[in-house]
């Protein structure tokens, strides 16, 4: 088993968590590895090849127990992580009043609430140590009003702003942090938030998660504050973002993610 330095991905089992639990790998670090379904073990499976030691954990992060039951796996490792990618999240396309109370307060739950959880307890103890990294997958719909995807874009503007709020925290410090802001990426999201009936999900050229990966865990290894991935037109979509009317991004918000049969 290694005994190299330890990091910790969430929402690990597919996408960007997964390529950038495969990236901490191959530079020798050691895992803890969440999701919360059972693909994690097939991930941490795979990894081990890679001679590191890896500590997959399934768990449900929208409970608040659970939450606490990662952090106890991470202090069993009796090691303080040397980085933390905080990368689970949920949305869901459609009508705010449409939807259930519960659903949109499991987006509440999960991407907000037990990433700042999680975060009071890894980066205190980060912040003892007075060294570590942390990666915060945010969106470049953290820029935009989220009509027909409320939820959603709320909670990454939450991250967003936490994300920058806390690297301005550590300035000077031998904590970091990052926020990586993705474009619309080929990963599972689309299937699980019930977004396949989309013109956003139908989109056939979506950012690769490879690449989206590498270059938020550079930019973290950096040190750098944010960076929009991966695509040129993800990145020029981010700096449109900067510069257009919030009337005119909720108008293209709710195009690309009102379902099909909404219209």
């Amino acid at each position: 088993m290694s005994r190299g330095e330890l990091a910790v991905v969430t929402g690990a089992s597919s996408g960007i968590g997964r390529e950038l639990a495969r990236l901490f790998a191959a530079d020798g670090y050691d895992l803890v590895v969440v999701a919360d379904d059972p693909q994690i073990d097939g991930v941490a499976e795979k990894l081990l090849a890679t001679g590191v030691a890896i500590q997959p954990v399934r768990a449900d992060l929208r409970d608040s127990r659970e939450v606490e039951r990662v952090y106890g796996v991470i202090n069993a490792a009796g090691r303080t992580p040397a980085a933390v990618a905080f990368n689970a999240g949920i949305g869901r396309a459609g009508r705010f009043v449409d939807a259930e109370l519960r659903a949109d307060l499991d987006v509440v739950d999960l991407n907000v609430r037990s990433t700042v959880h999680l975060a009071k307890l890894v980066l205190q103890d980060m912040a003892k140590a007075d060294t570590g990294r942390a990666l915060f997958t945010s969106s470049i719909v953290a820029m935009m009003p989220g009509s027909y995807q409320t939820m959603y874009n709320a909670s990454k503007s939450f991250i967003q702003s936490f994300a920058e709020g806390l690297h301005d925290e550590f300035r000077g410090t031998g904590v970091s942090i990052t926020a990586l802001m993705p474009g619309p990426t080929d990963t599972d999201f689309f299937r699980r938030n019930s977004m396949h009936d989309t013109p956003l999900g139908w989109m056939p050229f979506k950012d690769d998660p490879v690449k989206t990966a590498k270059q938020g865990y550079d930019a973290m290894m950096r040190g750098e504050q944010k960076i929009v991935a991966s695509s040129w037109l993800s990145k020029l979509t981010g700096m449109a973002a900067t510069v257009l009317p919030d009337s005119v991004k909720a108008l293209a918000n709710r195009l690309i993610v009102t379902p099909f049969g909404d219209r």
